[in-house]
């Protein structure tokens, strides 16, 4: 009896060994029934907090949060903004880090909302984005159907934790593809 019992537990170790660290990634979303499941995983997986998550999807010409449930109901980015990240993210389909965002332009509106169902820090300066990181999601037919972003929020950029690395922002593109064949992020 205690031998069929090994046998498995050996079973789910080499199981647990063979699933990369990409594996879990696809795993973990792919199990996702909703924005909010995703982007608690995805909050999980990079190490941040769930302030530091938002997924968006294209609906016509503008981009809707999907998460933070507050960022749903405060508005909206056109996909023609010059000033907003998320709307050349979507437009140029490419993946970018930056790990001193504050010098860089882009519309900080959506950083002055309130996230307090998520626990968001209520001191002055404290929710300000200093890291971030940012992809497209990508369809199966390779339609831009979403933008994910993950940073680092704090008063300064040393407060806000460790840089993003390259291999952050490869597991950033694993999971905006793997988002990209999710239902949630197709419009009805």
């Amino acid at each position: 009896m205690s031998r069929s019992s090994s046998a498995g537990a050996g079973s789910a170790v080499a199981v647990a060994r063979k699933l990369s660290p990409h594996g879990i990634i696809e795993q973990g979303l792919t199990r996702s029934i909703s924005p909010e499941q995703a982007c608690i995983e995805l909050s999980r997986i990079f190490s941040v907090g769930l302030t530091e998550v938002a997924l968006m999807r294209v609906e016509g010409d503008i981009l809707n949060f999907l998460y933070p449930a507050e960022l749903r109901v405060a508005g909206f980015v056109p996909l023609s903004s010059s000033k907003a990240v998320a709307a050349r993210t979507a437009s140029t389909r490419k993946v970018e880090l930056f790990n001193n965002f504050v010098i860089v332009q882009h519309a900080n509106v959506y950083e002055t909302i309130k996230l307090s169902t998520l626990g968001q820090s209520s001191m002055p300066g404290a929710n300000t984005i200093q890291k971030l990181m940012t992809a497209p999601v990508v369809d199966a037919h390779h339609n831009v159907v979403g933008v994910l972003q993950i940073c680092h929020k704090g008063l300064t950029p040393d407060d806000s934790g460790a840089d993003f690395t390259l291999n952050d922002l490869q597991n950033l593109e694993l999971a905006a593809r793997t988002l990209g064949n999710l239902s949630f992020m197709h419009a009805a």
